[in-house]
């Protein structure tokens, strides 16, 4: 079974540590590619777990930024890569769970083409609005949000990073289950979304904390929900979705969560050997504590296995919102 909340204790990592430091592939460079642009939450969380990962393996590990496709690109690096360990991807839940739906042109399978290792974070999408637009129009909440727009259709404008990404597919279903009528307007990339919610063109984003979080500060943004079922630990005075089952969005729980993967068809040992580092790196306190202030919670697979089971169980609900959004890659 996946422990999702229990972490190695940190003493027994250290303890553990001399015992792990063993290269794998010959002491080979290990590079975790990224398949996001630098500077991002994923680019991030890649680059903290590079910096405990090398010392645990005795061996250099690099960060490889392989941006593009909305992650394919960097995916499909790691599918295609040397099925020796040397080759790590921090890939989503979206490209293990979702993409597939969306088109016809994979360029690998995941089932097949991906080893899973571990999974490493998750955490859920913050839902902000512009704070002058909410002061004009009543918007005090999440609840009073969607009220206005059932009574207003397509008045509220949602941006998003793009088609098929998160944002999206939990807009969709919102609109869905509480039968709101909120416009998807998709960016090309979280940037440029932010910058029209700061001037006001568009109303309202749900998407990662990291870049929405010195908005909400600097009070220009307000924070009304997160896209978990349950309230978060670092945001507990910002309602879930299980707070507004009235609304219809009680069993709503899009929780975005990150693996670390290897090439399909890498020796089990090898990758028992990555999965038990891993499990160290996670165990550092210090690697939490830094992860939090980007919306993550630190949590690990009980085995390889496991991470491949949670995939099996949580592509259903995948699926049905891919086909709730009706999203397109092609």
């Amino acid at each position: 079974m996946l422990n999702r909340r229990t972490i190695i204790g940190a003493t027994a990592a250290l303890l553990a540590a001399p015992a792990l430091a063993q290269p794998v592939a010959g002491g080979r460079t290990v590079r975790l590619i990224v398949p996001f642009p630098p500077g991002g939450a994923v680019d991030i969380l890649a680059r903290l777990i590079a910096e405990r990962l090398g010392p645990v393996l005795g061996q250099a590990v690099v960060v490889d930024n392989r941006g593009g496709a909305g992650g394919l690109l960097g995916a499909d690096a790691v599918a295609k890569g040397d099925r020796d360990g040397t080759v790590l991807g921090v890939i989503s839940v979206t490209t293990l769970c979702a993409v597939q739906y969306m088109t016809a042109r994979m360029p690998f399978d995941p089932a097949r083409d991906l080893a899973p290792v571990s999974q490493i974070t998750d955490g859920a999408l913050l839902c902000v609005v512009n704070a002058e637009t909410a002061r004009r129009n009543g918007w005090t909440d999440f609840r009073k949000l969607i009220e206005w727009s059932r009574a207003n259709p397509e008045q509220v404008k949602m941006g998003s990073s793009g088609p098929g990404t998160n944002s999206h597919l939990n807009i969709e279903a919102v609109n869905s289950f509480a039968r709101a009528r909120i416009l998807h307007v998709p960016y090309r990339g979280g940037g440029p979304a932010i910058n029209d919610l700061l001037s006001g063109t568009i109303d309202m984003m749900f998407d990662v904390m990291p870049a929405l979080m010195p908005h909400v500060e600097s009070g220009k943004f307000l924070a009304f929900a997160v896209s978990s079922k349950a309230r978060l630990g670092i945001l507990p005075e910002v309602p879930g979705m299980g707070d507004f089952a009235d609304l219809g969005l009680g069993d709503h729980n899009l929780v975005n969560w990150n693996a670390i993967m290897t090439a399909g068809g890498t020796p089990a040992p090898v990758v028992a050997r990555l999965h038990q580092a891993i499990q160290a790196v996670a165990a550092d306190a210090a690697f939490r504590d830094r992860l939090r202030p980007l919306g993550y919670g630190t949590v690990t697979s009980s085995t390889p296995a496991a991470l491949t089971e949670l995939v099996e169980r949580e592509r259903p609900q995948w699926r049905r919102l891919v086909e709730i959004s009706g999203a397109r890659l092609d």
